[in-house]
Order: structure tokens, then C-alpha cells, then sequence
């Protein structure tokens, strides 16, 4: 084995395997009196050399920290309690929490945080596609580990965000299927005699996701202004035996206040006289305390697997087995662009972030309106022709 001086700074040498190794004295620890080394090592004597005067380099300017022993699964239970336990909601919170338990820390939790790199992600990434999860639920498992190391690397304990080498699988587009102009009579006819049928045409008429139409309280409706307000959701909490909860805020985290069709108005008023009648009959076992717009004859909120169910049976009945129940809020979307709406009118209606994403959604849809936009054009330009 070969050893050399290193002007006086370390020596390195050259392991039996052909690797180099270069050893530095960093400091003297304060408890035993010893000094303490840095061992550095690297696949040729140059790589070697660069590191050692990066590190002295740190050494003499008082800068440089020992790697901390912290592990990948320490560091996020840290950052959710320091970082996020007052700064997110409940229902996010679970989330961070289910994707770092399920998916992040049986992959990479036991790792150094110091230790970690794009690759040892890359592969999670890959392990996690290869067992069957979805494109957008891996980019949404990347997000929370993105978020934390982003903190990390703020606090000091790495350098750089290594998520920032790895990438994710593309997520493929999800085909929008809204009902047809054919389809539309068939399915309301559908809904005659059926207990939640009030809330699918709601759900049809005003763009609603199902959380917030069965979240819906009648203070958010105002049948004089003809305005629906979406501030609040229903909810199933995670969990073993947990039940449902009306959580005060959107998927965008922003109410809005939209104006659907006067027939929207129809089926809630419909909705108002069956559950009037329904807590006549239900007397004293009548139990509605968020005010609930609908229920079933008891005033307790309908379960949203209930809601997928029937409506699946309910599409199926009109040859549509394959709707969702949010295929009903892409209908509600794609009738208001066709019947003329600007796009920035159909995002405030779907409670969308950007008028670019519901562009996006629904560009199928808007080529039909830049095509009536352009015949407008065309008819503008020839008026003043013929105005010359």
C-alpha cells in the first residue's frame, strides 16, 4: 500500500482495490482530547486531491460540519412536527404523513440524509411504478419528499436537493368524457324516484365535485340571488372506524361564488320540500347539525362511496358504464364553453387555480369555441370591407 504526504495537510493513499484515500485532521475533540479525521475517498488520486482542498479549504475558514447521522425517516418526522404540524391543514397532513409511512421511509427512511442522491430516488420512483401506482400519485409522493429536503437544505443538513436529479413518470392526461347532448335527458330522466337524485343534477348543473355538493349546507344557497357559495367540503377521515367531517375549505383552499342555470334552483328546491317532509317524519331522531342541503330521511349525511355506487348504477342504466360521478363536472364544463362562455367564466365556476389548467382540460371543448371566435372575426373584417 502506498502512502504520501500531502504538503503537510493529510496524507492519502492508495487502497489494495485500486481506490484512493485521503485522510485529514479536522479539529481535536473536546471531550477526549484526541484529534479528529476526516477520511475522504474516490476512484483516482486526482478526485481525491479536489475534495481534501475543498474540506481544508472549510477547515481553515471555520465553516465546515461533520455530516450529520440523521436519517432520511428522522429528518421528515422533524420537518412534518417543526414544519407542518401548524402550518397545514388536518386532511394534508394526513396525506404527508401516509405517503411518507407507506412509500418514502420503506425505501430510502434508513439512509443517511447526507448520504442520500438522485439515484437512490430514481429507483424509489421506479419501484413505486413498477408496483402499480399511478403516474399522478408518484408526482404527488415526489411533491412531499421535494418539500422536505427543500427544508433540509435550508437548515443545513445537505447541500442540495437531490430530488432535483431524478425524475418522475409522466403522467398521462385523463380522457374527459362528459355526458352528450343525447345522453344529458336520459340520465335526468334516470333520476326520477332516486333519494340522491337531487344532488347528481346538481352536481350537472353547477360543476360541483362531489366533497362539496354533499358538504353543501343551505346557508351557502341563496335562492333570491340565484347564487351557490363553495366554501366546505365533505370529508371521510382516514383511518379504522373514523367517520365523516365538514372540513371550511375548497380543493384550491379559495370559496367561491358561482351562478348556476335557474334549473339548478328546481332540483334544490325539490330537495328543501322531500327533506322538510323527511324531519316531519323523523321527529326527535332528526340529527342534521351542519344544516345539510342533502340527507338521507334521518338528516345524516349520504357516504361518498355510496354516492360513487348508485351513480355508476344510474350510468349504466343509459349506456354510460364507464361515467364517473365526476364526469358530471366535466359536462357541466364543456356545456357552458359550447354554449359561449369565455374560459375565464368556466374557471371561476370549477373553482380551477388558473384559467390555463381548465384550457387544458377542456381543449378539445375550446377548439369548437376558437373556431366561433374566428367566424366572428371573419364576419367583423368583412363589415368593414363592405363599410368602405
Amino acid at each position: 500500500m502506498k502512502e504520501r504526504s500531502a504538503k503537510g495537510s493529510g496524507t492519502i493513499r492508495q487502497r489494495d482495490n485500486g481506490t484512493w484515500e485521503a485522510r485529514i485532521t479536522i479539529g481535536v475533540d473536546g471531550r477526549t482530547g484526541k484529534q479528529k479525521r476526516k477520511s475522504i475517498s474516490g476512484k483516482t488520486k486526482k478526485e481525491v486531491m479536489q475534495k481534501m482542498r475543498l474540506l481544508l479549504v472549510q477547515v481553515d475558514a471555520g465553516t465546515y460540519e461533520e455530516p450529520s447521522k440523521m436519517t432520511v425517516a428522522e429528518w421528515l418526522g422533524e420537518w412534518m412536527t417543526t414544519f407542518c404540524e401548524n402550518q397545514r391543514k388536518p386532511y394534508t397532513l394526513r396525506g404527508y404523513e401516509s405517503n411518507i409511512r407507506i412509500h418514502i421511509n420503506p425505501h430510502i427512511g434508513g439512509m443517511k440524509l447526507h448520504d442520500l442522491r438522485g439515484l437512490h430516488i430514481q429507483k424509489m420512483y421506479n419501484a413505486l411504478s413498477d408496483g402499480g401506482l399511478a403516474p399522478k400519485t408518484i408526482k404527488n409522493i415526489a411533491a412531499v419528499l421535494h418539500k422536505a429536503l427543500d427544508v433540509a437544505v435550508k437548515q443545513g443538513y445537505m447541500t442540495s436537493n437531490p430530488c432535483d436529479s431524478a425524475e418522475t413518470p409522466k403522467a398521462s392526461q385523463h380522457e374527459v368524457k362528459p355526458l352528450t347532448d343525447a345522453e344529458i335527458p336520459e340520465f335526468l330522466a334516470a333520476l326520477d324516484d332516486e333519494p340522491m337524485g337531487n344532488a347528481y343534477a346538481l352536481c350537472l348543473f353547477a360543476g360541483l365535485r362531489e366533497g362539496e355538493c354533499l358538504g353543501l349546507s343551505w346557508k351557502q344557497v341563496d335562492f333570491d340571488k340565484g347564487t351557490i357559495t363553495i366554501n366546505q367540503q365533505l370529508q371521510k377521515e382516514r383511518g379504522k372506524g373514523k367517520g365523516y367531517v365538514i372540513r371550511e375549505f375548497t380543493k384550491s383552499n379559495k370559496p367561491r361564488t358561482i351562478k348556476p342555470p335557474a334549473i339548478a334552483f328546481q332540483y334544490l328546491q325539490a330537495e328543501r320540500s322531500k327533506q322538510l317532509k323527511a324531519r316531519l317524519a323523523a321527529g326527535p331522531l332528526w340529527d342534521n347539525p351542519n344544516d345539510l342541503v342533502f340527507t338521507n330521511e334521518f338528516g345524516r349525511n349520504y357516504a361518498i362511496f355510496t354516492f360513487y355506487i348508485k351513480f355508476k348504477r344510474i350510468a349504466a342504466s343509459i349506456g354510460r358504464p364507464d361515467a364517473r360521478p365526476h364526469d358530471l363536472r366535466h359536462t357541466a364544463a364543456t356545456v357552458a364553453i359550447a354554449s359561449g362562455a369565455d374560459v375565464k367564466s368556466v374557471q371561476s365556476l370549477l373553482g380551477h387555480a388558473t384559467a390555463s389548467f381548465t384550457l387544458n382540460v377542456y381543449a378539445h371543448t375550446s377548439e369548437k369555441m376558437m373556431e366561433d371566435t374566428a367566424a366572428r372575426m371573419e364576419n367583423y373584417y368583412e363589415g368593414l370591407k363592405k363599410s368602405r
